[in-house]
């Protein structure tokens, strides 16, 4: 396999699966002496793993990181202060597998022999024949993700250091459609809903607030503590607070599930998937992603333009398409109505539009960038389905299977937010050598 490796300036390689002992996100180009702790990767990490929520499947996983490597262990001299902050080598997060018991295992193994429809199974198996790792799907498994957002935290606290932000939300879900909203109100709606989920999340109040795993701890004692973890993964999700919608409402002024900044659009988006979910289905939609103070400039053209590096997305799991700005609306467009036309406002260029999605000739020209990822419907439903007996070729019934996701769109928002800052930042050092360069040689 080749194909799991990323970047140019800053790379990511990723590995493992959904059934393997765990998953690894290695990182080179993390500038150095940043602090970095396994408490605010995994505050994100909690966005996307599974069993949060009414919207998503039944499986444990906490999704508990581990920082091996790419840290200073200890201060390089007495009282230096550098203790737990990147050294600029290699930078690995290790994401052990927790829920992974033999009864699952098993599951798969009555059913491996045909492929479920939706699903990589047929054409992996066709790839690396009978050695595909088909126990819980392996690298194509949605719990790949999970090494996308941890990798992609890291960029967002890079970034943030110049200012750039990051945040994204369900657009669409089941058929049902947000409003427009400003940006500045989008970024305060998803930082107040991920600290509402921190706050419910009973993983990061019983294993980080209340120091279980500290940094403080050599990574053997870590690995001892997540033994017993994961013998208490039911005690522990039992200690979770109840959720009170409007109680939710009132102090976070979030939706307790949707991630999407309109609380009526979030209240119908749930009952429209829960309707379709009901009948053993499932539904899909959109995600939208929103990057602010990208400087204009940014990017590379031809091959590499940023709109096209942002298309890389349909790389994530269920994602089918993705759109900058207008996206596909643009051939209902005349070029006068399509164009973002400029004025001069107190010595700045203003837009008057943004129909380009922040971005023109592959390079930012200074405003909000504006993707859109659509969704495709989770593959995995309780309806029987037709297939085949992958040995032997032959016309097979795939029973109903309820271990499900109702959607995967309200778990995919933060795969997005994260690997669009891997995208800006791998772009912004190339943006700043430019700048640099340009200054030197023009003295």
């Amino acid at each position: 396999m080749i194909g799991s490796h990323f970047g140019n300036f800053l790379q990511v390689t990723v590995g493992g699966g959904s059934y393997q002992e765990g998953l690894t996100t290695v990182m080179q180009g993390v500038p150095p002496n940043m602090l970095l702790t396994e408490q605010e990767i995994y505050g994100d990490l909690l966005l996307r793993k599974p069993g949060a929520d009414e919207l998503s499947s039944p499986r444990k996983e906490p999704d508990l990181p581990i920082l091996y490597t790419g840290l200073n262990a200890a201060d390089t001299i007495e009282n230096a202060g550098n203790h737990n902050r990147t050294n600029g080598t290699p930078l690995t997060i290790l994401i052990p597998n927790l829920d992974r018991h033999f009864i699952h295992i098993k599951q798969y193994q009555d059913t491996n022999r045909t492929p479920r429809p939706g699903h990589a199974s047929y054409a992996s198996f066709m790839k690396y024949g009978t050695a595909d790792d088909a126990i819980g799907a392996g690298i194509f498994s949605g719990r790949y993700t999970s090494t996308i957002v941890a990798a992609g935290y890291v960029a967002k606290k890079v970034l943030q250091k110049f200012g750039i932000e990051v945040c994204s939300y369900v657009k669409e879900l089941a058929g049902v459609v947000a409003p427009e909203v400003a940006a500045d109100k989008a970024l305060e709606y998803c930082k107040a809903y991920k600290q509402m989920r921190m706050d419910y999340d009973p993983f990061y109040q019983e294993i980080y607030v209340k120091n279980r795993v500290s940094m403080e701890m050599r990574f053997l004692e870590k690995l001892a503590v997540f033994a017993e973890i994961e013998n208490e993964i039911d005690a522990i999700r039992d200690k979770a607070p109840k959720i009170v919608p409007q109680e939710v409402q009132e102090k976070y002024q979030v939706h307790h599930i949707v991630n999407c900044p309109d609380i009526k659009a979030s209240d119908e988006m749930v009952a429209a998937c829960n309707k379709i979910s009901a009948t053993g289905d499932s539904a899909g939609g959109t995600v939208e992603v929103l990057v602010t103070g990208v400087p204009a400039g940014l990017g590379e053209p031809v091959f590499n333009k940023l709109d096209a590096e942002l298309g890389r997305m349909v790389g994530i799991g269920a994602v089918k398409g993705v759109e900058v700005g207008a996206g596909f609306a643009v051939k209902d467009m005349t070029g006068y109505e399509s164009n973002d036309q400029m004025h001069a406002e107190d010595g700045k260029v203003v837009f008057d539009s943004n129909h380009a999605g922040g971005i023109t000739g592959g390079l930012a020209t200074g405003q909000d960038i504006i993707a859109r990822l659509a969704v495709k419907p989770t593959p995995t439903i309780d309806k029987q389905q037709q297939t085949i007996d992958k040995y032997t070729n032959e016309t097979k019934a795939l029973e109903a299977i309820t271990r499900r996701d109702p959607t995967i769109v309200a778990r995919i928002w933060p795969v997005a937010e994260n690997m669009t800052a891997l995208t800006i930042l791998d772009n912004l050092y190339a943006y700043l050598g430019y700048e640099k360069m340009k200054e030197v040689v023009s003295q």
